[in-house]
């Protein structure tokens, strides 16, 4: 029987995204978006709308806009996809810019607007970023691997070395964003500058210079994206494994000046404090907002210690300098500080915290041989008290309201200013008029009666007039018609001018 190709009329199976293009391991999320583009929307969040003047209602954008912004964010997404499975940009390209591909459209709008060459030069930009997120990321499936993500990073801090007065500044602010992540389930969160210098107990300038110079450089925390009106910046929580070693500049300011004699070459060969340190840092995390730590009282050493000897009680000195990583003067001054108020108690070699002292509240024990103390403090309200830093977290709370206050108001009158002035068209020149807005009619233009000055002659303009709520019209001689319909001609003209335009 001679053999014959059979022709069915069954339709054929779609070729999908990942089979057409070889990349079998891009989930079918992921290749439906591709594909089909975001039919639910959860890309487009934020895209839209912005918040109003007011602070409180949500105004729409541009359409224009609103669709670029939504779809860099798609491209965004498909990138990260495709460098997650194993791609390459030459795949992403291939996928972007196929006609069929609707999660490609930003990019071919590009191609189409601007150029085949602007259009690949935008997806490298974006296969960059994309790359270098996922290579500092893992991929977190449920809350459950989110919080067992964050317990690891957390042993990770207590066990860092924290040198310096930079470096402890900076252990205060990543506990901060360390808090901030615990709540919002992951290690990406919202958070402001001022809520976390008030979260850390710290001032935005030193927020910054450790962000700048210490969590950053060593890839502990990232900012995604700069937080605007009430909306916070978005950060993400690293694990400090980039950039750990840093450059001579940033080692200089977290290597101690203290070394101990080697016994055999009387010699300072090595750092005073360990390469690894033993703390716990939700102790510090819960104490470092009180104003007993600002930075004129007991300090972020006392921080240290108290956090050294709740993870592990009875240390000697050396065993301090190494868990806390402080120098071996600053444990003895700190140590002093802390024994003055009854927090830390002294029994032969060992030091130990007293029994109260994670609440402040400071005692002598009968049994324990311990040094003088000067005034057993009785909470962390009076040790803030005795060193004069009692007020300061309530002072820079305020501090930081006056300056969202002061913030939102400048958000509203630049919002205020985004109106479109009105062109109309008189005895065939172009009349230019402000918009209609009181607070943008220049008083100098104002005259007795309602009447509008001519800014370059001083003289009134017989045409125009201010009404009594502030807004700038025209009348003619032969217009009888209320304010009430002038002002819906006004709208009607508007209307008109904008389709035309």
């Amino acid at each position: 029987m001679p053999h014959h190709t059979q022709q069915t009329d069954s339709p054929r199976r779609p070729i999908h995204p990942s089979e057409r293009l070889g990349l079998h391991r891009l989930p079918r999320a992921a290749a439906d978006l591709v594909l089909l583009g975001d039919l639910t929307g959860r890309y487009a969040a934020g895209s839209y709308s912005r918040l109003g003047s007011d602070g409180r209602s949500v105004v729409l954008r541009e359409d224009r806009q609103g669709a670029a912004e939504h779809g860099h964010r798609i491209t965004a997404a498909i990138a990260c996809h495709v460098a997650r499975a194993g791609g390459t940009v030459d795949e992403l390209t291939r996928m972007l810019l196929h006609p069929d591909h609707e999660g490609g459209r930003h990019a071919r709008h590009i191609a189409l607007r601007s150029g085949q060459a602007r259009a690949l030069d935008y997806i490298r930009r974006v296969w960059a970023s994309a790359s270098a997120a996922v290579a500092s990321t893992r991929v977190v499936e449920s809350r459950q691997q989110a919080y067992e993500v964050l317990a690891a990073l957390r042993d990770r801090i207590e066990t860092t070395p924290w040198r310096g007065e930079r470096g402890r500044n900076a252990l205060r602010v990543l506990r901060a964003h360390l808090n901030f992540a615990e709540i919002a389930g992951g290690p990406l969160h919202h958070a402001s500058e001022r809520q976390t210098a008030e979260e850390a107990g710290v001032s935005r300038t030193t927020l910054r210079v450790v962000y700048e110079t210490v969590l950053k450089p060593r890839g502990w925390l990232r900012r995604l994206r700069v937080g605007h009106g009430r909306e916070g910046s978005t950060w993400y929580l690293g694990d400090g494994s980039v950039g750990h070693h840093g450059s001579p500049d940033s080692l200089s300011r977290f290597r101690t000046t203290q070394y101990p004699p080697d016994p055999v070459l009387e010699e300072w060969p090595t750092p005073e404090t360990g390469a690894a340190a033993d703390i716990d840092s939700t102790v510090i995390g819960r104490l470092m907002g009180h104003d007993a730590f600002a930075h004129h009282g007991l300090g972020s050493s006392a921080l240290m210690i108290i956090g050294a000897l709740h993870a592990r009680p009875a240390q000697t000195i050396g065993e301090l300098v190494g868990s806390t990583s402080v120098s071996r003067a600053t444990a003895y001054r700190t140590l002093r500080r802390l024994a003055d108020h009854g927090l830390v108690h002294h029994s032969g070699e060992t030091w130990s915290l007293a029994p109260g002292a994670l609440e402040g509240f400071g005692n002598s024990l009968p049994d324990v041989v311990t040094d003088d103390i000067a005034e057993p403090a009785q909470g962390w309200d009076s040790v803030a008290k005795q060193h004069g830093t009692t007020g300061v977290a309530a002072r820079r709370k305020a501090l930081h309201a006056a300056e969202r206050s002061a913030y939102r108001e400048a958000l509203e009158r630049l919002a205020e200013h985004r109106s479109k002035a009105v062109v109309i068209v008189r005895d065939g020149r172009q009349i230019l008029a402000p918009a209609p807005r009181p607070d943008e009619i220049p008083s100098a233009w104002h005259a007795p009666g309602g009447r509008v000055l001519d800014p370059v002659t001083g003289r009134a303009v017989p045409d125009w007039r201010i009404a009594t709520d502030g807004r700038l019209i025209l009348i003619t001689p032969a217009d009888q018609r209320s304010y009430d319909e002038l002002a819906a001609a006004h709208a009607e003209a508007l209307s008109e001018w904008e389709s035309a335009a």
